[in-house]
Order: structure tokens, then sequence, then C-alpha cells
């Protein structure tokens, strides 16, 4: 399997004044293609900061990440926007939805951004919205619908330009636990459809334990378990 994801000997630092924090030490590992990955950690441990290096929204202090065999830092932003765009696709604690517009605009939108004429994205974003229960909420704004049912569209929307990996930050934390359970089920369902990669940052083992590969990150290093 080739490699979506890989990150050689990164670390993170920030300055407070004249003081230096370490966040991550030296990490290597790499995601690959189609299989399923949990990195655990307790809160405040730089989890979402990793996700945030490996998608290339931040820059590390020292090492690389590359995505698609591509070294990110070598490349000009608007690459690397691209890049992103072609490759990952991004499922968060909280929606972030657009409020003004319905979930079939909300879901289509990143295929319009790439440039794909309106009919043809809407008509992909129905058919997605259908595929995970939400047929008869089309044109319903997020205002409209259950937390579960607006989980349900920004997972729709992390799809829909079928990306080599979908990297998800608590998914579920955000749900009760009938939804929680409901959303997870979706997200590996439609990983082994689109055979896509799945990463997933979790503090909750029960989440962790569902996934092919466990990654635990403590005290700024990363171990396989």
């Amino acid at each position: 399997m080739s490699n979506i994801i890989e990150c050689r000997s990164v670390s993170f630092s920030y300055n407070e004044g004249n003081n230096q924090t370490s966040v991550l030490k030296n990490l290597n590992f790499e995601i690959k293609s189609g299989e399923t990955t949990a990195i655990i950690g307790q809160s405040g441990c730089g989890k979402s900061t990793l996700l945030n290096l490996m998608a290339g929204l931040d820059t590390p202090t020292d090492g690389d990440v590359l995505i698609a065999n591509t070294n990110i830092s070598k490349i000009s932003e608007k690459d690397r926007t691209e890049l992103r765009a072609k490759n990952l696709g991004f499922v968060y604690q909280f929606h972030h939805l657009l409020n003004d517009f319905s979930s079939l605009y909300n879901v289509a939108l990143p295929l319009l951004i790439m440039g794909f004429d309106k009919g043809g994205a809407l008509l992909k974003s129905k058919k997605i919205l259908t595929k995970v229960g939400l047929e008869n909420r089309l044109n319903h704004k997020p205002s409209e619908l259950s937390g579960g049912e607006r989980q349900r569209v920004a997972i729709a929307r992390a799809m829909i330009t079928e990306p080599t990996c979908l990297l998800a930050d608590e998914p579920t934390g955000n749900l009760d636990a009938a939804n929680a359970k409901d959303v997870l089920e979706l997200i590996i369902e439609l990983n082994k459809d689109k055979t896509t990669a799945l990463l997933i940052v979790t503090h909750d083992l029960s989440i962790a334990n569902k996934m092919s590969r466990k990654l635990t990150l403590t005290n700024g290093e990363i171990n396989e378990t």
C-alpha cells in the first residue's frame, strides 16, 4: 500500500515570552492507502496540532510532512491548498456548516470551489446525502437539523471529493451516545466503500478499538499499540 501521509522526524514547539514549549517530538509514522488508524491521547496532548501539521494547515518546527509523496513545505501555498483539496477530507467535533445554505449546497460547496459545474455538483451532493440517510433533508438549513444530522452533512461534505484520506478530529465528541454510534458506523462504512484511508483523532478508546491500527500520543511522542 502506498503512503497517503508521511511524517518524517516531525517536531513542533511554540514560544511564550522567553520560554519554548515543546508539543511534538521527532514523530515518524505514515498513513497508508485504505487503512484505518486512531491517534489516541488525552485532551491537550497535541492531537489536534498533529492533525493540522499532517493536513498542511500548520508548519512543523522541524521535520517534514509528505502528502501523496509531496513534501508540503517545499511547494507554494496555492499548490498546498490544491494538494489538500484533492487528497484530504475533514470532519471535526463541530460541524462548521454554513448557516445560510441548505444541506445540498453545504455538501456541494467543495466541488463548486474546485470548479465543477453547478448541476453536476448538486447531483453528486444529492447522491451522497441520500447515501447517509438525509434524502429528506436536502433543503434544510443547519438550524433545522438535529446534531446527528448536521454531523452527517459534514461527513458527506468531507467525502464528496472522494479524498484519499479522511481526517476526523473527535468527530463524535459533540453527540449523544446513540448519534455517536451511528456517525462512527457511517464513517467506517464510507471508508470501506471508497477505500479511503481513515485517521481518527480521539481520546475515546472504544472508538480507537474499531480501527485497524492505534497510535498513542503521550508527552509529545507517538507509539504504536
